[in-house]
């Protein structure tokens, strides 16, 4: 039995030398900016004629990186490279595929501050977002391993005196990851891993805004031991070789982090029988949310206020648990708003470089422009308290805004926006905060902030979300402690850090011997 483990802890960037260490991360890593990275299919660097260009959010001038871009070509090379290297590594004992995994977890943890400052500079990462990114790459590396070493003997089941029986998990075979960009190293190296070290090969397509980190753990994994194969990194846009990899007789599974309407695609697209296909994938779906805190009139208001600020404001609001909707009992609604809007003031935006800044960019300008559109949508539908305001001179940088006195059933209240924009609703009682809160068609993350212990016990029956926090905010799931996903369109809640995870990437065998 391997020993639980606890998670990696965030960094105190209030102590000078973390400050200091963090800074000569960001020197390094700055010098190393401009390189063009290739595919790594079967443990063989690949180079293409055409690139994908990783450029700053918070300073479009700043190349992060040149990668290469695959074709269909190489996702076929790449999966008959997986197929070929599931033979040997599904044979593999647990405890040898998680010693990989537990090695690359002891190498990064040396390089914690060089991980973040990748995540800095390619995705716009203040310090503390960034740390706390790796930080819980480090726990899945560390979380998963110990999964499986616990899986390997199978699960106890009866036996008679006739026979004995066995039920014991086996792995499925060649998948695909899709990651997303807003925890470019977590979810990536969790939605990875979690299925390589169940005993499954891996073509991993990172997201496109956020290549180089990805390419960053390949190197640590390849560095830990990973035979070649097991993980192809092949980055790429999604018509190209996403929908390719999805519909592909040989695919196995998908495990697919980002928006609604690409999950539910590839969840369409899995489901149908190719010629050839003698399987049914399976598919782990985390999609998107619209994340309610509700305060009542119980409540420690300045703990209302700092959940809200926090949750709707880390990483510019560029979460799927983010706090995008704050449903307030009337008695306290005005109290509350102003207590978040004092705080809202005092939110840093700037280059996430300087350890002041307590926002920085959005992704992009595509995102960008989606936000600013969705500002014009809530000054028509609500009141603008404060925000509202963007400029993409240099970067994409948007003051975190409150709509005040939202509909339920607003555009701002229903629509998942991933900015920096949290709306505030009106109720009159409990029951009238829990309709509101359910009333969208996503399921993912939920708070309630209360001393009434009646209605914290209503909540945990009625608010029909998959991960629930009383009297704290609805971000910042720790690997192991808050097992991780949604109900609803916000995915197939498959649990990401949890104690059945791995389970969705391995099939069980009963095997009898009788004597």
């Amino acid at each position: 039995m391997v020993q639980p483990y606890t998670h990696e802890p965030f960094t105190d960037f209030s102590v000078e030398e973390n400050k200091r260490a963090y800074k000569e991360a960001l020197d390094y890593v700055k010098s190393q900016l401009g390189k063009e990275y290739p595919l790594i299919i079967n443990g063989e660097k690949v180079t293409t004629d055409e690139k994908i260009v990783s450029v700053n959010p918070a300073d479009t001038d700043i190349t992060i990186g040149t990668v290469s871009k695959a074709n269909q070509d190489h996702a076929e090379t790449a999966m008959e490279a997986a197929e070929a290297a599931f033979k040997s590594w599904s044979k593999w004992d647990p405890e040898a595929r998680a010693n990989v995994l537990f090695r690359a977890a002891a190498i990064i943890r040396r390089r914690k501050h060089e991980f973040s400052a990748w995540m800095t500079y390619e995705i716009g990462k203040p310090w503390k977002e960034a740390d706390a990114d790796t930080a819980e790459g480090i726990d899945f590396l560390e979380y998963y391993a110990r999964q499986m070493v616990e899986l390997k003997p199978g699960i106890p089941i009866n036996s008679r005196s006739i026979e004995h029986n066995q039920f014991r998990y086996i792995p499925l075979g060649p998948g695909l990851t899709i990651s997303p960009w807003n925890l470019p190293f977590a979810i990536m190296c969790g939605t990875t891993v979690g299925p390589m070290v169940a005993g499954n090969t891996v073509m991993l397509k990172p997201a496109s805004n956020t290549p180089v980190i990805a390419y960053k753990l390949m190197e640590v994994l390849i560095e830990s031991g990973m035979p070649k194969g097991v993980i192809n990194y092949i980055p790429g846009s999604g018509s190209a070789i996403g929908d390719y990899l999805v519909d592909h007789p040989k695919t196995r599974w998908i495990n697919f982090t980002g928006s609604k309407e690409v999950g539910t695609r590839i969840y369409e697209r899995a489901a149908k029988i190719q010629p050839g296909q003698h399987h049914l994938k399976r598919t782990a779906i985390e999609m998107g949310g619209k994340d309610t805190i509700i305060v009542d009139n119980e409540a420690d208001l300045d703990l209302a206020a700092e959940s809200i600020l926090y949750s709707a404001y880390g990483f510019s609001g560029q979460k799927c648990s983010a706090c995008s909707r704050a449903v307030v009992h009337e008695e306290v609604y005005d109290e509350v708003l102003e207590k978040v809007r004092t705080l809202t003031e005092n939110v840093s935006v700037g280059n996430p470089e300087k350890d002041s800044t307590y926002m920085g960019p959005v992704k992009d300008q595509e995102a960008y422009d989606k936000i600013m559109e969705y500002m014009e949508v809530g000054k028509q539908e609500a009141r603008l308290v404060i925000g509202g305001e963007g400029d993409d001179n240099t970067g994409f940088f948007i003051q975190p805004t409150i709509f005040a006195d939202a509909a339920p059933d607003s555009r701002i209240m229903q629509e998942e926006i991933f900015g920096p924009v949290v709306a505030f609703a009106k109720a009159k009682d409990f029951d009238e905060m829990i309709e509101i809160a359910n009333n969208t068609e996503y399921g993912l993350t939920g708070a309630v902030i209360s001393n009434n212990r009646a209605h914290l016990e209503q909540a945990r029956e009625e608010f029909h979300v998959g991960n629930l926090y009383f009297n704290r905010g609805c971000t910042a799931a720790i690997v192991g402690y808050q097992p991780f996903g949604g109900f609803n369109m916000s995915g197939t809640d498959a649990k990401a850090g949890g104690p059945d995870y791995l389970l969705h990437f391995m099939q069980p065998k009963t095997i009898t011997d009788q004597f």
